[in-house]
């Protein structure tokens, strides 16, 4: 099938969305093992780092440990007394290896170093970089700005919704490419053609979020968006696959 509005990343990543949580545990090594399994592009998940600097995956940020099972953040807990099922990044490349595109939200940004650290480690066991499969998220565009000046060949996404846009869409994508911030990820009832085109025309890639049905995977690819975040993996993996059935 030909889009509407062709997207400037052929074909589009399919992102699994705190890995394939439909089937398995969020966030955990299970589920995004079988994500990939199942065929997705690339893995979502939130970070944080740990008080003793391991960056780790998790939703909320906060977990029960110790003998009173006191409800405390990460950023106050060391590695080892965080639950056995939230993973470190370096576990997640060790269980999965390298070959997907990884989008991290960066809950806590200063979970940043530890991510490009880890990142770096297992690209050098690999053999590549893979600083260019990597698209760190934050809703703050002077948060990115920070990351982009420290880290020029990071990925960056500017999470965000429509009506946050101060100034408006077009002023935000002339602010977006003027920093080098890749990309914009909105929910999937923020986009249109209209709003794709705009932020092609300065050279941001589109991201849409929640796209959980058939019918807002086929709408979203349509209007040429250039990456999908699914809960339901084998759906997106199969609109995908009939939109681009000779890419991956």
């Amino acid at each position: 099938m030909a889009s509407r509005i062709a997207p400037l990343r052929v074909p589009p990543i399919g992102f699994a969305h705190r890995g394939a949580r439909a089937q398995e545990r969020e966030n955990t090594l299970a589920a995004f093992s079988l994500a990939l399994e199942m065929g997705a592009g690339g893995l979502e998940s939130d970070v944080w780092v740990t008080a003793d600097g391991h960056a780790v995956l998790d939703h909320d940020g906060w977990v029960r440990s110790g003998r009173l099972r006191r409800r405390r953040p990460i950023h106050d807990c060391r590695r080892d007394e965080l639950p056995d099922h939230i993973p470190t990044l370096a576990e997640l490349y060790n269980a999965c290896g390298t070959d997907f595109e990884l989008s991290l939200d960066l809950k806590d940004p200063d979970a940043a170093p530890a991510v490009i650290a880890t990142v770096d480690e297992a690209g050098a066991g690999a053999g590549r970089s893979l600083r260019e499969r990597l698209w760190l998220c934050h809703p703050d565009v002077d948060t990115l700005v920070g990351l982009r000046d420290r880290w020029p060949d990071v990925r960056l996404c500017n999470s965000t919704r429509l009506s946050r846009m101060d100034h408006g869409p077009e002023r935000r994508a002339a602010v977006l490419a003027e920093a080098g911030i890749d990309s914009v990820n909105l929910h999937q009832t923020d986009w249109t053609g209209g709003l794709v085109t705009l932020f092609h025309r300065f050279g941001v890639l589109c991201f849409g979020w929640d796209a959980q049905q058939p019918r807002v995977l086929n709408e979203l690819l349509d209007m040429g968006i250039d990456a999908v975040y699914s809960d339901h993996v084998d759906r997106m993996r199969h609109t995908l696959a009939a939109w681009y059935p000779d890419e991956r």
